[in-house]
């Protein structure tokens, strides 16, 4: 899908792909992303799925599972907004990159070190599954696999949010990066994760394409998307 309006789904390379980029350079690139999440969006998003999901039960007490974490600052707010309607959520987290999973574990978060194709959980094994801005840094082959284990592992909600490809996206990231002093990789990799984002039906053919199942795509403020179904 491309227009004027749309530009077409690109797969240039973000530096942060580089498994060989400075343990330094990730952290402080993923604090960039954070900030981005906080003001512009990306937390919300999640979280607002989340809510959706805990109103449909009476839970008190269920595991989450936040694949491609980062630093962890989605489900660490997760399980304060849990706390807050009264459920204890019990946080986990999975990252590609060793640096990151080491800085991200806490006494409230444990982070194992995998590759999100690969999730080393059992079948059914965690109620909610979350999956943040990761889906666009695989090609559709492996980004199928990636939602293949996401349903794999979850027990009652997958939640993936994804960025929203669109000029005016692009362009924000860019102009808004200077103010808040990005480092120049978060400035250079926010713009092309725009561009490698999806738009509402391509989100949701890949899911249905990949586990079969149709999903609640939704559009949300700050230019992302999300998807999310029960296994």
């Amino acid at each position: 899908m491309a227009s004027l309006l749309i530009p077409r789904r690109r797969r240039d390379v973000e530096v942060l792909d580089d498994p060989e980029v400075a343990a330094s350079v990730r952290a402080q690139s993923l604090r960039d992303v954070g900030r981005a999440n906080r003001l512009f969006g990306g937390t919300r998003a999640v979280l607002a799925e989340l809510e959706l999901a805990f109103g449909g039960s009476r839970l008190t007490e269920a595991t989450l599972l936040d694949v491609g974490t980062g630093l962890g600052d989605i489900p660490r707010r997760a399980v304060a907004m849990a706390r807050e309607r009264g459920i204890a959520l019990r946080a986990m987290g999975v990252d590609l990159a060793e640096s990151l999973a080491c800085s991200a574990s806490g006494p409230d978060l444990a982070v194992v070190c995998a590759d999100a194709r690969a999730l080393p959980f059992a079948d059914r094994s965690v109620d909610f599954v979350t999956c943040s801005q990761l889906l666009h840094h695989f090609d559709d082959d492996d980004a199928r696999w990636l939602l293949r284990e996401l349903h794999r592992v979850a027990r009652r909600w997958v939640i993936v949010s994804e960025l929203r490809r669109s000029w005016a996206a692009a362009a924000g990231i860019w102009l808004a990066s200077y103010p808040l002093g990005f480092h120049p990789v978060s400035r250079h990799d926010g713009v092309v994760s725009v561009f490698r984002g999806f738009r509402r039906a391509e989100l949701h053919a890949l899911v249905n394409d990949a586990v079969a199942r149709d999903a609640e795509v939704r559009d949300r403020l700050g230019f992302r998307t999300t998807a999310a179904w029960a296994p």
